[in-house]
């Protein structure tokens, strides 16, 4: 029996339907009993049970496989589903995998997982491929192997693919599962694969994915598209767009608005999961576009402002330096450019976290220049010792080698990190000292696990930094970037204005932690000349 179908998907779907479409019962019907009679749960808290499709999954399946064209195949083509972690999509991506190659009637089926990476890729395919395993049924009509799931009666397969464009030339794609597409770095891999479904009758590409932070990306390019269909801007009827997003305007503290972004709240998604992460958005600052991305959907920058100042303030305290006399610590060092602040910080364990001793350094003959361009208090700061002016208008590299050789006499340094991409010859001087310098190299990889310990030292209260106004005046304007897979670090060309001393404390941190991205000085640039 053939009948239309009385609503779409809820308010995500666009609401006018073309006569010429026509809903197939049955063929929903059947396609929603597949998920259950076939296929079982492999993780969590509902690993063994029959995957029973939640409301919006079953709406959404229906969708694809009950709408049909004239000639009977299907009306949907192209499905774009955005919404936040942990609502159990790569489990629904695996299930219609599945259901592409086994009960789609389509002779010598292709279907492909595709994603930035194969590890990402391998996420649906290895959902699909324990399902299978479960499944007497399913698994007595193939063969599983690593990356590949072969029906030899219908010569159908599903793989795992790489990201490797050049190779993807030539398929004939009959299902594309496309993971995460807000990290793909470019089109190209989504261009050849959406175009490599030509031959097919009905073919099927399934977009998943979270929201992203590039507005010049294709998932964004998707998501633009797919809002404009679900709003009849534009009519694009082979074009499926469902998305679960809280509105950019809303109060994302508020527990009323989070189930709007998570269709699985209290079931894939707990309520005690969502409130701990954004309890940690509000402690942290630079956590907040975060959480709006991967829990409440958002499309955000990939800056954000980081640290909570009012933890930091409350992280002040007073040191006393004698006491850390001859006391182990790691040094972080940021040289500046010739005319601007450099900073030394060194960083001593205690039971509860760290003691920072910060240090900076800039030109005298620059400091009232400076003072009137940065809108700061250089000169109190110098008459107070928290700044130590260098003789003439360019920093004097030999005055801050002095200084650290003398801290070194006091305390018991074990290690001083440093940026090498603004390595002078003071790291050969140091060296020549008998001081341990090693390079910290500035991106994710290095920068991301100090980063996020400083957050939670900053949060705990774990950082006695003395209240040094200048260590907090670099505090205030610090901005990290993010990328795509939720990594940070301290971002100068984001900041508006200088975050010196906090590069060189989350360098100095990295190197306390044993954080990665360590090497030898002589790594990547060799000796350093005089």
């Amino acid at each position: 029996m053939h009948r239309r179908l009385p609503e779409m998907i809820g308010s995500v779907m666009p609401t006018e339907i073309k006569t010429a479409y026509w809903f197939d019962e049955v063929a929903a019907d059947r396609a929603v009993r597949f998920f259950p009679t076939f296929l079982r749960h492999s993780k969590g808290q509902h690993a063994g049970q029959p995957f029973e499709l939640l409301d919006w999954q079953e709406k959404l399946v229906r969708g694809i496989f009950g709408w049909k064209r004239p000639d009977g195949t299907r009306k949907h083509r192209r499905v774009y589903v955005e919404v936040p972690r942990k609502n159990g999509k790569s489990q629904l991506a695996a299930g219609i995998a599945l259901m592409l190659l086994f009960a789609d009637g389509e002779p010598g089926a292709e279907v492909y997982s595709a994603a930035a990476d194969r590890e990402q890729a391998s996420l649906v395919f290895q959902a699909a491929s324990d399902m299978v395993e479960e499944s007497d049924d399913l698994s007595s009509r193939s063969q599983t192997f690593r990356k590949a799931i072969v029906v030899e009666k219908s010569r159908s397969s599903y793989k795992v693919l790489s990201s490797d464009v050049k190779t993807k030339h030539g398929l004939n794609a009959h299902g594309i599962i496309f993971d995460e597409l807000h990290t793909q770095p470019n089109r190209e891999l989504w261009d050849v694969l959406t175009t490599s479904v030509g031959a097919r009758q009905q073919p099927l590409v399934f977009a998943i994915t979270t929201a992203g932070h590039d507005k010049n990306s294709i998932c964004w390019e998707q998501h633009d598209y797919a809002i404009k269909v679900r709003d009849g801007v534009i009519d694009d009827p082979e074009f499926l767009p469902l998305i679960f997003a809280v509105p950019d305007d809303a109060d994302w503290t508020d527990r009323k608005v989070w189930a709007v972004a998570n269709p699985s709240l209290g079931n894939t998604v707990l309520w005690d999961y969502v409130e701990s992460e954004c309890n940690r958005a509000v402690e942290t600052p630079g956590y907040v576009n975060t959480f709006r991305r991967l829990q409440l959907n958002q499309w955000t920058e990939s800056v954000s402002r980081w640290l909570n100042l009012e933890a930091w303030n409350e992280g002040g305290g007073s040191i006393v330096p004698a006491e850390l006399v001859g006391q182990p610590c790691w040094g972080g060092l940021d040289l500046s450019t010739t005319t601007d602040l450099s900073a030394f910080v060194l960083l001593f364990p205690r039971d509860t976290g760290y003691v920072a001793l910060s240090h900076f350094w800039v030109p005298e003959e620059n400091m009232a220049q400076r003072e009137r361009r940065d809108r700061v208090p250089y000169a109190v700061w110098a008459r107070d010792g928290f700044i130590e002016p260098t003789a003439g208008n360019v920093i004097d590299y030999d005055f801050i080698k002095e200084k650290i050789l003398a801290l070194g006499e006091t305390y018991r340094i074990q290690e001083i990190g440093f940026d090498p991409w603004n390595a002078t010859s003071l790291v050969n001087d140091l060296l020549a000292e008998g001081v341990n310098m090693v390079s910290v190299r500035q991106g994710y990889a290095s920068m991301t696990a100090p980063s996020k310990e400083l957050e939670k030292l900053v949060t705990s209260r774990g950082l006695l930094h003395g209240g040094n106004p200048v260590l907090r005046w670099c505090a205030a304007n610090v901005v990290v970037e993010q990328d795509a897979a939720g990594n940070i670090k301290p971002s100068k060309d984001k900041s508006t204005e200088r975050i010196d001393g906090i590069v060189a404390l989350v360098i100095a941190l990295s190197r306390a932690i044993g954080g990665d991205g360590g090497g030898s000085v002589y790594e990547g640039r060799g000796l350093l000349t005089l």
